[in-house]
């Protein structure tokens, strides 16, 4: 079975910039409020002409270039989303399309914020058993279109973007122990109502009366995903580290989805890891949810901070509840 290593990697966010002090102006709120409970001074808005699939575009054209991969040879395309372009046909069809990928199947997943995770996990599948040569993986919301602005707890949180990965097998030359190591994923219904779009499924039709309720945006009980996230990330990297006999030493960078820099605090604090190791991007984007591990990654790639045998952990938790932890040898 061979491994998956990602060559490419890519990121867009819109030009727009919502700040705290402009969504103090809209509701009883302020910078030091937010910042204090979230970690977040800005999130970007993406235009009204802006669809998901051209958010997903602009960062795959950023990773196809990095990998020296033309769209027209691409495999598979797979677009980890909860903010499709429409319900149906999947994002990644319009985004194959608008690439030109026409040799590429293409399907969407949807574990929200943990999705990219999730993608990275089949598209791996994939390479390992030989049925695909490369995979594009993007993360890519629109969650402006979906958040209850007149909720407050909820709406200083989210924002707008796109983060993509070129997936190939590794070959020889790279050595042992190099590319996607593991990914370990979790899922657990019980706790779907925590956070959720209640409205708008073959449950819950939209009609007027519930686009008034608001019940096509995100509904979330703050505290419980605040403990539940914790519990079960803390869980999930002490598993998947003593699983593969490594040590939380050993791990040189974290790149974790970007909830709430509280959260993460909390998690590295109670696994033992330094956060100085974690790159934070929470400050200036908010929760892209599963645009925020593949953006994050590739900043920390084009910035130069991620050197060759380096051992990376990612891990994100998102509606379902859905969650998992992975390791990759850079």
């Amino acid at each position: 079975m061979r491994q998956a290593k990602i060559i490419g990697t890519g990121s867009y966010v819109p030009s727009k910039v919502l700040s705290n002090d402009e969504l103090a102006t809209r509701m009883n709120t302020s910078d030091a409020w937010i910042f204090e409970r979230t970690g977040i001074r800005t999130r970007h808005i993406a235009a009204p002409e802006e669809a998901t699939s051209d958010l997903a575009v602009a960062a795959s054209i950023q990773a196809l270039r990095m990998a020296g991969v033309d769209a027209w040879e691409l495999e598979m395309v797979l677009v980890a989303t909860v903010t499709p372009d429409m319900q149906t046909p999947a994002c990644a069809v319009h985004l194959a399309h608008k690439l030109g990928a026409r040799r590429a199947f293409a399907f969407d997943i949807g574990a929200a914020c943990a999705g990219s995770l999730f993608a990275m996990s089949v598209a791996s599948q994939y390479i390992a058993t030989g049925a695909v040569k490369n995979v594009l993986v993007v993360g890519a919301e629109l969650l402006s279109r979906v958040t209850n602005w007149g909720d407050r707890g909820s709406s200083i949180l989210f924002g707008d973007g796109a983060g993509a990965m070129v997936l190939v097998p590794t070959e020889e030359r790279d050595g042992p122990g190099r590319g996607l190591l593991a990914l370990q994923l979790y899922s657990d219904g019980s706790a779907a109502d925590i956070l959720c779009i209640p409205g708008g499924g073959s449950r819950a039709p939209l009609t007027p009366e519930s686009l008034v309720a608001q019940h096509h945006k995100v509904s979330m009980r703050g505290r419980e995903v605040y403990k539940f996230a914790v519990t079960a990330l803390v869980q999930a990297v002490e598993r998947i580290v003593a699983e593969h006999n490594l040590s939380l030493s050993q791990i040189q960078h974290v790149v974790a989805h970007q909830a709430n820099v509280r959260i993460l605090e909390a998690i590295l604090e109670r696994v033992g890891i330094s956060f100085e190791k974690a790159h934070i991007n929470i400050n200036r984007y908010g929760n892209t949810s599963s645009a925020s591990v593949p953006l994050t990654l590739d900043e920390a790639n084009r910035s130069g901070k991620l050197k060759a045998g380096d051992l990376i952990l990612v891990m994100a938790i998102g509606a379902g509840m859905s969650w998992g932890a992975g390791l990759i040898r850079w």
